[in-house]
């Protein structure tokens, strides 16, 4: 019941595992165990070594030892990425209503502070927001709570001014501006390769098979969705094309995850026992 290969980091692995898992298990994996866990993911030994360190440098897990025994637990950073994310990632929320209105973030960062700009259109791009025009960004007006918070954390918020209103077109509808905002096609090819790879997964857990199983399949699958939510705002129905693959993605998603977590968590459970 594997899934086809595709090229999935080590750390990304990795980073899934601990957001997935470790709270559930004391919030620290021991460094043996991870490597044991690993394995049915085609990860060796030495890649998971040289994930965790990197992983160390960028300050999302802290080395920490146990009676004795040498693991990692998610930093207090990790532990606030990891529980953002997971409204973002494991919810399956409604698509936002058109009579809600747009979010404007309109900006302007002095070219001494070059960096901080590119910074500032990294966070907007990942939190899901289109291009409207040259510091002008848009998005579904329910992003504003966390497009906030996100911008204060890293410093950027007071670059950045928020609107709230409504597109008025004049000529066409929405869908053409939106397709001109958001790159509507990548998306859709991304979301096909998704369901491409991750489908037949889901179609073949009809039958039973064994923990160790479900939790590689969980956690590749996982692995590939986790970054979907964050480029789908979750635009409205009327705005996006005929066709759009965004629902059966979801359908793939939470289908293999009300399947696979449960067993998935008794593996890591089993597996770290001590």
């Amino acid at each position: 019941m594997t899934v086809a290969p595709e090229t999935q980091r080590p750390r990304a692995l990795i980073v899934t595992v601990y957001g997935a898992f470790a709270r559930d298990v004391g919030g620290w994996i021991a460094v043996a165990d991870l490597i044991a866990l690993m394995a049915p993911l085609g990860v060796d030994e030495q890649s998971v070594r040289s994930s965790i360190s990197r992983l160390k440098q960028r300050e999302v897990l802290e080395p920490e030892r146990r009676a004795g025994v040498a693991g990692y637990a998610l930093s207090d950073w990790g532990r606030h990425l990891v529980a953002a994310g997971d409204q973002r990632i494991l919810v399956r929320h409604p698509p936002a209503r058109l009579a809600d209105g747009w979010l404007l973030a309109v900006f302007s960062v002095p070219e001494s502070q070059r960096s901080q700009r590119h910074q500032l259109r990294s966070q907007l791009a990942w939190l899901g927001f289109g291009t409207a025009a040259a510091g002008v960004w848009v998005a579904p007006s329910h992003l504003l709570p966390e497009a906030r918070e996100t911008l204060a954390r890293h410093g950027l918020d007071h670059f950045v001014k928020f609107f709230r209103g409504e597109y008025l077109p004049t000529a066409g509808d929405h869908r053409a501006a939106v397709a001109q905002w958001w790159d509507l096609d990548a998306l859709q090819q991304t979301y096909a390769e998704f369901i491409a790879v991750h489908g037949p997964t889901l179609d073949a857990w009809s039958r039973p098979a064994d923990d160790q199983t479900a939790f590689a399949d969980y956690v590749r699958v996982l692995t590939a969705w986790r970054r979907l939510p964050y480029l789908d705002p979750r635009l409205p129905v009327e705005t996006l094309p005929a066709g759009w693959n965004g629902d059966r993605a979801a359908d793939v998603f939470f289908g293999l995850r009300d399947l696979l977590a449960d067993a998935a968590l008794r593996h890591v459970r089993t597996l770290t026992r001590r």
